[in-house]
């Protein structure tokens, strides 16, 4: 069983930063790519970041500049770091990771959120 656990989250003020954690365990062959989603209330979830296990990085347009993702492949734990953060982050973030169980058992793991709000 595979476990995604995040923490970090809450409420900042427009400009502030936050930094999430996303810690993966339980029974992990390997860990493929990381990403962080988030689901503003109303809206679809959406892509924030992702991270392969090579460290090679993607960011949505809307967060280029202020948000950064990194990962600890020996800790099996991705992060955001948020910076200047706006009103229009406000939403829940969820850490999602291609994670093989075994050498030829692979499959998408989702965390279970945290809420970060940002006040104007």
């Amino acid at each position: 069983q595979v476990q995604l656990v995040e923490s970090g989250g809450g409420l900042v003020q427009a400009g502030g930063s936050l930094t999430l954690s996303c810690a993966a365990s339980g029974s992990i062959f390997s860990i493929l790519d990381m990403a962080w989603y988030r689901q503003a209330p109303g809206k679809q979830r959406e892509m924030v970041a992702t991270i392969t296990s090579g460290g090679s990085i993607s960011n949505a347009d809307s967060v280029k500049g202020r948000f950064t993702i990194s990962r600890d492949n020996a800790k099996n734990t991705v992060y955001l770091q948020m910076n200047s953060l706006k009103p229009e982050d406000t939403a829940v973030y969820y850490c999602k990771a291609d994670i093989l169980v075994t050498s030829y058992s692979r499959g998408y793991y989702w965390g279970q959120g945290t809420q970060v709000t940002v006040s104007s």
